[in-house]
């Protein structure tokens, strides 16, 4: 989808499918208008839309290269200004199907067509058992586990106000858990957390759940574990390669493997609330993202005196992102509010090596609570 502005577009080929933009039209209506783009490429994006679109709401099932967005001429959200995402988005039903696969895995409720009795059996008790979690959560304290977690983002002391065990290493959470859950983000220092080398280091029998990222596991030593009998079973809901086939890659014929298609965020409500969410983000425009990816690639598009520093807003991204003096605020829009028809060079600065480094060289970051 894609917010023109509404005082230039008043028809055009979406004008029919306005209902599919339902949720999304109210947020910005005194703003822009909202337009649907059924496409796979931007080949086949009408020529209104690529010439007026200040902002580009997409999901998965397009890819978008360099090459593709500069053709929107005055896009102000993803390409060469703010790439947002939404990292709240359906936290509830992450985390309660990440408690859904653990309970699979120890009860052995799956749908395959195999005899009940084959399936009750190695089913295993759950009271006294640790859960170490890459990352934190509560919820599974309520079925009984001991849980164990890893996470270097969160404060100090916390883990004694909630009566939990943190340790400071991940191979001590590998060594001490009966079922380990993965709920961090990847990036480059925990890519295939889970390789061979590591998963070596778990206790003989025990769990892995991962409802994080695909790359966070080395499939090939996974699957080699798994017909080993090393670990007793694993679930899934992300693959690195997607969609993921039971009859082909490493875990093609490894047993003891459940997996689901990407679905464990989904339900009617979360996918409502992430789409009311990425049109709030773009209404913010241009100076109060709240989760922008790339603010380190930000410029300042007038002289550092010249901004009202009244309106940053430090607290939400950090940034330092205004349009030139003289362009005002839409009547109804936010403070700051972005000119949907100014078009702007574009210079991407290098990043201060000091900010090119992460804080942390960590394996795991929050992603959702459990």
């Amino acid at each position: 989808m894609a917010l023109v502005d509404k005082h230039k577009i008043m028809n055009g080929p979406w004008h029919a499918l306005s209902l599919l933009c339902a949720v999304e039209m109210p947020i910005p209506k005194d703003l822009a208008t909202v337009a649907f783009c059924e496409v796979q490429s931007t080949q086949e994006i009408h020529e209104k839309v690529l010439k007026e679109a200040v902002g580009f709401m997409m999901y998965h099932t397009i890819t978008l290269t360099r090459e593709a967005l500069e053709k929107f001429r005055v896009l102000r959200v993803i390409l060469g200004t703010a790439a947002c995402n939404i990292p709240a988005a359906a936290v509830e039903e992450t985390a309660h199907s990440t408690i859904c696969h653990i309970l699979n895995l120890y009860w052995r409720n799956t749908l395959e067509q195999i005899p009940v009795r084959e399936v009750a059996s190695g089913a295993a008790r759950i009271r006294g058992e640790t859960l170490g979690l890459i990352s934190f959560g509560l919820r599974a304290k309520a079925f009984g586990f001991s849980v164990v977690f890893y996470d270097p983002y969160l404060q100090g002391g916390i883990e004694r106000f909630l009566g939990m065990q943190r340790v400071c290493m991940p191979q001590d959470l590998l060594f001490q858990s009966d079922c380990i859950s993965l709920l961090c983000n990847l990036n480059e220092h925990n890519h295939l957390l889970i390789n061979d080398f590591t998963i070596k280091q778990m206790r003989q029998g025990a769990f892995l759940v991962n409802t994080a990222r695909g790359g966070l596991v080395d499939k090939k030593a996974l699957a080699q574990i798994l017909k080993e009998g090393r670990i007793r079973g694993t679930a899934f809901h992300m693959h690195k390669s997607e969609p993921f086939s039971f009859a082909q890659g490493a875990l093609k014929d490894a047993p003891d493997l459940i997996c689901t298609p990407h679905t464990a965020w989904y339900s009617e409500q979360a996918s409502l609330e992430m789409r009311e969410a990425v049109v709030t983000e773009i209404r913010r425009i241009p100076e109060s993202l709240r989760n922008c990816v790339n603010k380190e690639f930000f410029v300042i598009s007038a002289p550092w005196s010249v901004i009202d520093q009244q309106a940053m807003h430090p607290k939400l991204n950090s940034a330092t992102y205004r349009h030139p003096p003289g362009i005002v605020a839409m009547e109804g829009i936010i403070p700051g509010g972005i000119p949907v028809t100014h078009n702007l060079p574009t210079v991407a600065h290098p990043i201060p090596s000091a900010l090119s480094q992460p804080a942390h060289k960590t394996w795991g970051q929050s992603r959702a609570p459990k």
